[in-house]
């Protein structure tokens, strides 16, 4: 009896972080299937840093920090009622600090935001698959699922900065650079939990969810299908939308 040797099969080379990002949003099951045996965050993290450092720069350059400023203390009745009470002078001068101020805080909490952000969802995510799927999910793997699952940010950071180009500079709204989604399309006076709810109707948000649910079901895929995983980071994405239109509400 003459027995034939079987040959294994390759493994496939592995991919680069940058090859990583292209695949995550053209061919994410593959793509994240990867990213859980090998997981890796650094780059996806510090590219959505890289373009929004440069979305703010450019709105700084090429429309300006005081129109926006003015903008945003018309639409706070609070600190309408306390202007009320100050003088020309007084009201100037707050203006001009918060002009001088507003793009070094944007700095910072893009900072705070691209990194502790993904710690923080990454995190949750975790915590909840975990309890409710009995996953054995590591955080690095976890970190990597989240951070390249944000790569349709990317895509509408740059069309954010492509529109900062080529839009007239009166006619931008540094909070719904690219309209993608229907709160973009409300106007200032409506209240503000309506238009944090409609905010948070993204097309790019629905993006991501759909490439996190694949990247957690990829990390067990016979115990947690991509319908389970969509529809528990779904539930998730829900608790903090009401959350965030509950505060919206409460301090408007």
């Amino acid at each position: 009896m003459v027995t034939t040797a079987v040959t294994p099969e390759p493994a496939p080379a592995p991919v680069s972080s940058i090859g990583r990002v292209f695949g995550a949003l053209f061919n994410p099951k593959p793509t994240f299937e990867s990213i859980v045996q090998r997981p890796s965050w650094v780059v996806p993290l510090l590219l959505m840093l890289v373009i929004s450092v440069a979305v703010t720069a450019v709105f700084g350059q090429r429309v300006g920090w005081r129109g926006f400023m003015e903008r945003q203390d018309a639409n706070n009745a609070r600190l309408q009622k306390q202007m009320e009470q100050m003088t020309a002078e007084q009201r100037q001068q707050m203006i001009d600090n918060q002009t001088k101020f507003a793009p070094v805080v944007t700095y910072v909490a893009v900072v705070l935001f691209t990194f502790l952000g993904a710690v923080v969802v990454a995190a949750v995510l975790l915590g909840v698959f975990n309890l409710t799927a009995g996953s054995k999910i590591g955080f690095s793997t976890s970190l990597g699922i989240v951070a390249y699952s944000w790569m349709p940010y990317l895509v509408g950071g740059l069309l954010g900065l492509l529109i900062l180009f080529i839009k007239d500079p009166s006619t931008i709204d540094i909070e719904h650079l690219v309209a993608s989604n229907p709160g973009a399309f409300l106007s200032d006076s409506s209240p503000k939990w309506m238009i944090s709810l409609l905010t948070s109707l993204d097309i790019f948000t629905l993006w991501v969810l759909i490439l996190q649910a694949i990247g957690f079901s990829a990390t067990n895929p016979k115990k947690l299908s991509f319908g389970k995983a969509f529809g528990t980071i779904f539930a998730v994405w829900i608790i903090y939308v009401l959350v965030k239109v509950g505060f919206a509400a409460a301090f408007s």
